[in-house]
């Protein structure tokens, strides 16, 4: 571990997009920047701060842990507005996104002005900001702070970004993001390519909102060309050639919660315990685990296929189902089944999981997943395979490298009515599961290239030292 003794220390302000799948990558890479020594001021607007606080409290109440709250060494969590009227709509992304822009360069240079007047020996030194909001670059640069850029979403997910105004350019997007000439955009031979309807930015049913969604794609493009350094939750075995494409690319993942309090989880809700001990009385391997994210939502005949085909499948199963999983409302179950579920102890059922926790368990056969980022580099991390139910952006390029690419997963496919039936589902089940250990072996190595990628002299070890160390030089 890296100690500094020098009276001026550097001083990183991360900056997250409020978002759960970019709050706890950056929070991650935040720590494993502070145990070196390094102090982080980690921002989140006011509504996010107040959630994670609250997921905390709930989260001791639900394990019974009435133990007081460590702080955090060289971690100082702090707010700013997001500045949305009281009559705006939570849900409303676009809205969002536009006031941050408005607002948040504002609210940001105050803060650092704080921070630095306070303490002239630990002035922000670096400002790391999500690659969602790439105008914070510019209040860093401002302070004369390093701009370093975090991209939440895998080296493929960049690659594609990076080349929007080339493709344009050559025709093969038209100016609403819809491919011009063809099925597929392909950038390597090596990645998978990207179908017409499984863009970042894809919203076929929407035009207008995909063209606000190719918009804010193409501004990405800038950031990713302003920041000194960009480091990724990816690692350059796992996706060699998308790495490749990105030259300032630092892959420093898979960045996991290892070692880390659970009272000083940034998750949004609160994460119950009780999955484990249940998972405990469960045999090696044996266990489907459902989870679909923090966005996420299912009609209410979707809801009722899956239930029926996790019982059909007659497989022990531990399934996520959040309070507005269905269609922002909760989930009503089919008849008769929570109670054949919990007599038989079939099933499991929780409002939120400690998913990392949950994937690396030994009873854990196999994860339905949405294929965010985050859950498919911890699901590969862990050794677990996929069965693969994406949900819109990046989700549908990551199976096909689930799938295709790594061959650790299998899709669960729609029928003609765009629902995945409970016979569709048992029966992936049971091919994922009864193939003499293929798909398992696959995803087992590449836990080992995962471990080995974060392990001293690795490659994501060694691009993580070579951050801290320039950030400490």
């Amino acid at each position: 571990m890296t100690v500094l003794v020098e009276s001026k220390r550097p001083h990183v302000l991360a900056v997250p997009f409020p978002a759960q799948g970019h709050v706890k990558p950056l929070m991650k890479l935040s720590r494993q920047i502070a145990k070196h020594g390094v102090k982080v001021t980690f921002v989140n607007t006011e509504q996010i701060h107040e959630k994670i606080i609250l997921a905390s409290a709930n989260a001791k109440i639900l394990s019974g842990d009435d133990e007081e709250e460590e702080e955090e060494d060289n971690i100082v969590l702090t707010s700013i507005p997001d500045g949305r009227g009281p009559e705006d709509d939570v849900n409303d992304t676009f809205k969002l996104l536009e006031s941050l822009r408005d607002t948040m360069p504002g609210y940001l240079n105050d803060l650092i002005e704080r921070i630095n007047s306070s303490n002239p020996d630990g002035k922000i030194s670096c400002v790391i900001a999500d690659i969602t909001i790439g105008w914070v670059l510019d209040t860093a640069e401002k302070w004369g702070a390093q701009p370093v850029a975090f991209a939440p979403p895998g080296a493929a997910a960049l690659a594609i970004l990076r080349h929007i105004p080339e493709l344009v350019e050559e025709g093969k997007f038209d100016s609403n993001g819809n491919i011009t000439n063809g099925e597929s955009i392909t950038l390597s031979e090596n990645i998978p390519a990207w179908r017409s309807n499984e863009l970042t930015w894809s919203v076929p049913i929407d035009p207008k909102t995909q063209k606000i969604f190719f918009d804010c794609s193409l501004r990405v493009e800038k950031t990713l060309k302003q920041a000194k350094w960009l480091l990724g939750n990816t690692f350059y075995e796992l996706e060699p050639a998308a790495c490749d494409l990105n030259p300032n690319l630092l892959p420093i993942g898979p960045l996991l919660e290892t070692n880390i309090s659970k009272s000083r989880s940034s998750s949004f809700h609160p994460e119950d315990d009780s999955c484990l001990t249940w998972l405990n009385n469960k045999p090696h391997g044996s266990v489907v685990y459902i989870s679909f994210g923090s966005l996420a939502m299912f009609s209410q005949v979707q809801l009722d296929e899956l239930a029926l085909g996790l019982e059909l499948s007659g497989r022990a199963f531990l399934w996520v189902v959040r309070s507005d999983l269905a269609n922002g409302s909760r989930a009503v179950y089919p008849d008769g089944f929570l109670e054949r579920v919990s007599t038989n102890g079939l099933g499991k059922i929780v409002e939120w999981a400690p998913q990392e926790r949950v994937l690396s368990h030994s009873s854990i056969a196999c994860f339905v997943s949405h294929c965010g980022w985050n859950s498919t580099i911890e699901g590969l991390s862990m050794g677990v395979p996929f069965l693969c139910w994406p949900y819109f952006s990046d989700q549908f390029h990551n199976q096909s490298y689930i799938c295709d690419k790594w061959e650790i997963g299998l899709r669960i496919d729609c029928d003609e009515n765009g629902i995945r039936t409970r016979d569709e589902i048992k029966t992936k089940i049971d091919m994922l599961l009864s193939d003499d250990g293929y798909f398992k072996g696959n995803a087992l190595r590449l836990k080992e290239m995962a471990v080995k990628s974060v392990s001293e002299f690795g490659s994501s070890y060694n691009n993580l030292m070579t951050f801290i160390n320039q950030i400490c030089g």
